[in-house]
């Protein structure tokens, strides 16, 4: 493992290993960081990309390039709209073909998903998130399956020369926050099901996106790769569109406007206001972080403010 500064610099250094002309298949629905960082960084320095607005097996196949497709990109649970992806499936394709695959799983974290025992070849995570779990930390790691230790000499050597490398206290704060990553990841992730629950009832919202719900469209595949829970990360959309759902992130007492997530409290966001023009993220779509304060309170107080825009 090793331990850069930031979750961007992790997953940053994924892609310095590679060379000018190899490309790199994603998912549309990725972290819009990546997605941007790509576009603006990654393209100047001979990458090229493809997104794939349906990320599964096949599509996944179809768009290889044989001889230049070096990586598979997959984030899961995606963020903002919680998609589940068939780790297993995508890296059996990808093996295939000779690509290495890495897993941005920082929302599942790894109490509930361990992506290399699916055939992950890399795994990310952004410890500011639920691996610090106190929001009072940016740090970021990189794991690699056994067998690819080679992969990791080469990001470790690239964290040294481009000075990437995590301080003391830093690392401090972050081992003092796993040290309750199993209680806060399970209580967030059970409150979150009960509140995906209770939103789904609501006559204000249109839709819940959730992995824990059976409406979800990936839910047998959350099922079968996510063990003790769904996470503590849900969204969900309003049909009174985008006003609605900026007023009720403004009317929340409880509940906190953030930008970030993965900490013991609960914090809402408007998400595509903080991305990029190019966003394909809804615009009457609140992201909601459930931390593991009294889910009875968290209700209470979204419910009021989902009321506001009745009628």
């Amino acid at each position: 493992m090793t331990t850069p500064p930031s979750g961007m610099s992790a997953i940053t250094t994924v892609f310095q290993r590679l060379a000018p002309g190899d490309h790199v298949i994603l998912p549309a629905a990725v972290y819009s960081g990546l997605r941007d960082w790509a576009n603006q960084h990654g393209r100047l320095w001979g990458l090229t990309f493809s997104f794939l607005p349906d990320f599964d097996a096949s599509a996944v196949a179809a768009a290889i390039l044989p001889g230049k497709t070096k990586l598979i990109w997959v984030e899961t649970p995606s963020n903002p709209t919680w998609i589940v992806s068939d780790i297993e499936a995508i890296a059996e394709v990808a093996h295939a073909a000779g690509c290495l695959v890495a897993i941005d799983s920082t929302v599942s974290t790894p109490i509930l998903t361990q992506p290399i025992a699916h055939g992950a070849d890399i795994v990310i995570h952004s410890c500011s998130k639920y691996l610090n779990g106190h929001g009072d930390l940016i740090a970021g790691a990189a794991i690699v399956a056994p067998g690819k230790e080679h992969v990791l000499k080469e990001m470790a050597a690239l964290r040294n020369a481009y000075g990437g490398v995590v301080g003391s206290f830093e690392a401090w704060l972050l081992l003092r926050g796993m040290r309750t990553l199993a209680l806060r990841v399970k209580t967030s992730s059970a409150n979150a099901l009960k509140m995906a629950q209770f939103l789904q009832a609501h006559p204000a919202v249109e839709k819940v996106l959730y992995p824990g719900l059976p409406s979800h469209p990936q839910h047998q595949i959350a099922c079968r790769q996510m063990n003790g829970g769904f996470g503590g990360m849900l969204s969900f959309r309003l049909k009174g569109g985008e006003n609605a759902a900026k007023s009720i992130a403004a009317q929340v007492r409880v509940i906190r406007q953030a930008i970030s997530f993965g900490s013991t409290e609960t914090v809402i966001e408007h998400r595509a206001g903080m991305e990029s023009a190019d966003s394909p993220t809804p615009r009457d779509l609140l992201r909601l972080s459930v931390g593991i304060e009294n889910i009875d309170e968290l209700i209470a107080d979204l419910e009021q403010a989902l009321n506001s825009v009745i009628g």
